[in-house]
């Protein structure tokens, strides 16, 4: 039985027993002394004046004699009896007839509403109680015990954050052996601080300690200690800890710490007491307070580590703040070799190549992609994943799905191969560029087209020259739609413009590339960012710096793309061949970008011809063609880094 519903019959037995008590006890003496008598003897007695009241309900007569006792008895219907119980001045009550039901159930249909009350009573407690079996327990921890049965995660399973397991390796070795560091007078580190972007593994790596040490360890996330009730939170830290400290030596895993940990004072606020910043102080007194203790590790992961107090992350708390960076192009094949243990490979799969085609991938979009291959490849009756698999898989985790059954009129169609063209054609002949991976006009999600790029190495800084060719890149596309479209335009280039407006004025403003304004910085000031950034004063440099920074930001733009102007002008051939293949093939690789680039014609068959092989007829004639009225996509930007 459950035990919910086990402890609620328990308590409705229990309402009963005391509730029949009662009536039993309610009126010890009348029920001790009541008898069966004939109706002979109630008429005889009657004559005598020994009766003093009567109950008739029915042919059932319940009354008391003077002296006090009580008696029953069963009546004929005798039509004279209330004359001679009136004659002789017996009280008489009349009540309606039953049906024979036993007193004890009467009794339990009057007390019922208030024996319903109690269940729903009891019911409400058990559902709202936490942990530890109490009623009312909204102060207990909701945590989480990880154990064998949930999985052992190690380090193993965790890759492309070799410098963040070496760190959390003396982690363990703490926790394995706390008397070895002890001997000097060291103590174990009460807090580690896991920082990094989305999906780069910090859950992961907090369970990988766990699994290393071999101790229990807590899981719970910040937003489970706020709640409606104030001081909720607070009390459940509390309970937190005390179950650690039973368990120690072990881990706690607060997820997500800034839901609880932020700044206090800062921001708009209602007045009184808050209840984060009580759940807050509560976590600060219990990691570094009056009653410590070494034998417990708490470990938190956040993504907004600016916006936490700084008493939380302070030596003492957190000693140690661990960087969990997006991964480099080794550590990109590492976690690529880790996902792919649970699916078959084709013996010709080129991990290394996918990891160069996918920088600023995180290991949860690695991950989707080996996933998103393994299911494109099921789908198409595949035995094994293969090349194509892989790259279709990262366009999509990117990008989202083809849509290929799109149809779009020739106009349109002409004008997204153009733009696409354009874009290649500057990108191959800037030395400063990236190299080019593929060129597509097929749509995908929002984009109408794509130029990607194939890095040879991860750029965790940006050059200037790598700024102009980038940007020179970007007005490849409207540059190429203003030359063979007949000087018409679309809204295509609108991510173009962005992505080069963007670079210049982090060119001229934050980075210090610019001879007018000099190495100074203009940016905006991290700390009044949000809602205070225009509001007035928040600026920290004139009306006359901020238009010599519009200036500067509209003469680097305009000079740059007179000189892509000029650029695609002396090489109107090449443009227009590539869009032309572009139109017949729909996607070109970089061998095929080589080839149109020197001057050789492409024999390769096109997706109608392959379809006709296929299936023995010819496919109709309306095809796949993207939309133009998207952003395109470059491989390899990636964010924008941040000054200094």
């Amino acid at each position: 039985m459950n035990a919910n519903l086990r402890n609620f019959a328990l308590w409705v037995i229990i309402v009963l027993l005391l509730l029949a008590l009662f009536t039993v006890f309610q009126n010890p003496g009348q029920r001790s002394v009541s008898q069966d008598i004939s109706f002979s003897q109630l008429l005889n007695d009657v004559d005598a004046g020994k009766v003093r009241d009567v109950v008739i309900q029915g042919p059932e007569i319940h009354g008391t004699y003077t002296d006090g006792r009580g008696f029953n008895t069963y009546a004929p219907n005798d039509p004279t009896l209330v004359q001679r119980l009136y004659s002789k001045q017996v009280t008489i009550t009349a009540r309606p007839l039953q049906d024979n039901v036993p007193w004890f159930v009467t009794l339990l249909v009057s007390w019922l509403p208030f024996i319903a009350l109690i269940g729903v009573w009891i019911f409400l407690s058990r559902q709202m109680q936490g942990a530890g079996g109490k009623a009312l327990g909204f102060g207990k921890s909701r945590a989480k015990l990880l154990t064998e049965a949930h999985g052992r995660v190690t380090f193993e399973d965790v890759a492309g954050v070799d410098e963040a397991k070496q760190d959390l390796q003396e982690i363990v070795e703490f926790l394995r052996d706390p008397g070895k560091f002890q001997r000097l007078g060291g103590r174990i580190p009460r807090g580690v601080l896991l920082v990094g972007d989305p999906g780069t593994g910090k859950t992961l790596l907090a369970k990988a300690i766990a699994g290393e040490a071999d101790c229990p360890f807590f899981s719970i996330s910040g937003s489970d200690f706020v709640e409606m009730f104030v001081g909720v939170g607070a009390s459940r830290v509390r309970d937190l800890f005390k179950q650690a400290k039973d368990n120690s030596p072990c881990i706690i895993f607060l997820d997500e710490i800034d839901a609880v940990g932020r700044r206090r004072g800062s921001g708009f606020s209602s007045g009184g007491h808050d209840e984060r910043e009580q759940t807050l102080n509560a976590i600060l007194v219990e990691m570094d307070g009056f009653d410590t203790n070494d034998q417990v590790t708490v470990c938190d992961a956040t993504n907004r580590v600016d916006v936490l107090d700084p008493a939380l992350t302070r030596p003492g708390r957190f000693d140690r703040q661990i960087a969990v960076p997006l991964p480099d192009i080794k550590g990109r094949l590492e976690i690529l070799k880790v996902h792919s243990r649970k699916v078959k490979l084709g013996p010709n799969v080129d991990l290394m190549r996918l990891a160069r085609a996918t920088p600023g991938f995180s290991g949860a979009d690695l991950a989707a992609i080996i996933n998103e291959s393994a299911l494109g490849a099921t789908l198409a009756n595949k035995d094994y994943i293969e090349n194509d698999d892989l790259e279709e898989a990262r366009d999509k985790v990117r990008w989202g799905r083809a849509r290929k059954s799109r149809v779009i009129d020739e106009k349109e169609k002409i004008a997204t191969a153009y733009h696409e063209a354009g874009h290649a054609v500057v990108q191959y002949l800037n030395p400063d560029a990236d190299p080019i991976h593929k060129v597509t006009i097929i749509p995908r999600g929002n984009f109408g087209g794509a130029t990607m790029s194939l890095p040879a190495k991860d750029r965790h800084s940006y050059s200037k020259r790598w700024c102009i060719a980038t940007m020179k890149m970007c007005f490849g596309g409207r540059i190429a739609e203003e030359i063979f479209c007949e000087g018409d335009v679309n809204t295509g280039a609108i991510g173009d413009i962005r992505q080069a407006t963007g670079l210049a004025r982090k060119m001229v403003r934050d980075w210090g590339m610019n001879d007018r304004l000099g190495f100074v910085y203009y940016g905006e000031d991290e700390s009044r960012a949000g809602v205070f950034a225009d509001m007035p004063g928040s600026r920290e440099y004139s009306e006359e710096i901020a238009k010599a920074i519009d200036e500067e930001v509209k003469k680097l733009i305009d000079g740059l793309y007179e000189e892509t102007r000029q650029l695609l002008i002396a090489n109107k051939d090449r443009v227009d061949a590539m869009a032309k293949a572009l139109m017949k093939y729909e996607t070109l690789d970089s061998s095929d970008v080589d080839r149109i680039m020197r001057g050789d014609s492409l024999t390769k068959p096109t997706v109608a011809d392959l379809l006709e092989r296929e299936q023995g007829r010819r496919p109709p004639m309306a095809q796949s063609k993207p939309d133009s009225g998207g952003p395109d996509v470059r491989l390899g930007g990636g964010p924008l880094p941040a000054p200094g």
